[in-house]
């Protein structure tokens, strides 16, 4: 892979960390203010997403609207962008945010093993030592260091680590789709479509059994009259998270899926310095250390790729 394409894979791949990380502030926001419920909230993301990228599209890029004859595969990308969003709202349920964390960032050691397997992405010692060192930091800014925080019952750590396997898996169908031609943003569009379709449906079957489902029809419409919730819902699906998911397919077409997903891992890092910068939550000195941690893994490995291409 050329110098080139590394250095503008690193840079996409960091910029969508930075940008999904703003969307902490805008969930809180809503679940706190409006007690709206989760699975609610990540359907009407992927709705006004879907929405809005497909008026873009049509607009700007009307030739980006056919996904060929990859729909199938684009189904399947997006029922797997749905469950995973579902695993990570139950693990968050049931571990507390500082393990539902750590649990789904293990997705980057996953990445690596099955990108080795199934895409023969190569796996070296340097990969393997930022993936430690990343995972240390993410797990020390998300405070995971205390032991009442890992008092949870076999159920919620095997949800956790589902949540970062299908993040993986995720991950991996984003590089495939590349390989196979797709535009990313066409990419996009379709999952979080299918992942929109799939969510109604969890929330509509399934809610009384989900945390933080809607228990019926009209549950969807949690937000009723109140129109600043309904803006910061659509800011949300249009900013953050159209950007976040978009820059990281962009990412995927550049830099293997594992070195993505390592990257995606600095997520808690630019969370924790908008929190303090916006929130006004202060670092500790080990939530410090692991920023410092996470951002070194990623540093370790692009200095050995640099040597790697020359």
């Amino acid at each position: 892979m050329k110098t080139s394409s590394l250095t503008r894979g690193y840079a996409v791949a960091l910029l969508s960390a930075a940008i999904l990380s703003t969307t902490a502030v805008f969930i809180r926001y809503l679940t706190q203010t409006y007690a709206l419920p989760a699975l609610i909230l990540a359907f009407w993301r992927d709705v006004f997403l879907a929405v809005g990228l497909l008026i873009g599209l049509l607009l700007l890029r009307p030739g980006l609207l056919s996904p060929s004859v990859h729909l199938r595969y684009l189904l399947i990308y997006g029922v797997v962008l749905a469950v995973f969003n579902s695993l990570w709202t139950l693990s968050v349920a049931l571990n507390g945010a500082a393990v539902a964390t750590v649990l789904a960032y293990s997705s980057a050691a996953f990445t690596a093993l099955l990108g080795r397997w199934i895409l023969k992405e190569p796996l070296y010692w340097a990969k393997w030592m930022a993936v430690g060192v990343s995972l240390s930091g993410c797990a020390l800014v998300a405070g995971a260091l205390d032991p009442a925080a890992w008092r949870v019952n076999p159920l919620g750590i095997i949800t956790g680590v589902t949540s970062g396997l299908l993040w993986a898996v995720y991950s991996l169908m984003g590089r495939a789709a590349s390989q196979r031609g797709l535009n990313p943003w066409t990419t996009l569009l379709y999952t979080f479509a299918f992942a929109a379709f799939s969510l109604l449906v969890f929330n509509l079957l399934l809610g009384p059994f989900l945390p933080g489902a809607a228990q019926n029809f009209g549950d969807l419409f949690w937000l009723g009259k109140a129109w600043l919730g309904w803006g910061l819902l659509i800011l949300l699906s249009l900013g953050p998270t159209l950007g976040g998911f978009g820059f990281y397919n962009v990412a995927l077409t550049l830099l293997p899926s594992s070195i993505a997903n390592l990257i995606a891992t600095s997520e808690p890092v630019w969370t924790a310095i908008i929190a303090y910068v916006f929130l006004g939550e202060r670092l500790t000195g080990v939530q410090v250390a692991g920023s410092l941690m996470v951002l070194g893994g990623v540093v370790l490995l692009r200095i050995y790729e640099e040597q790697v291409t020359r």
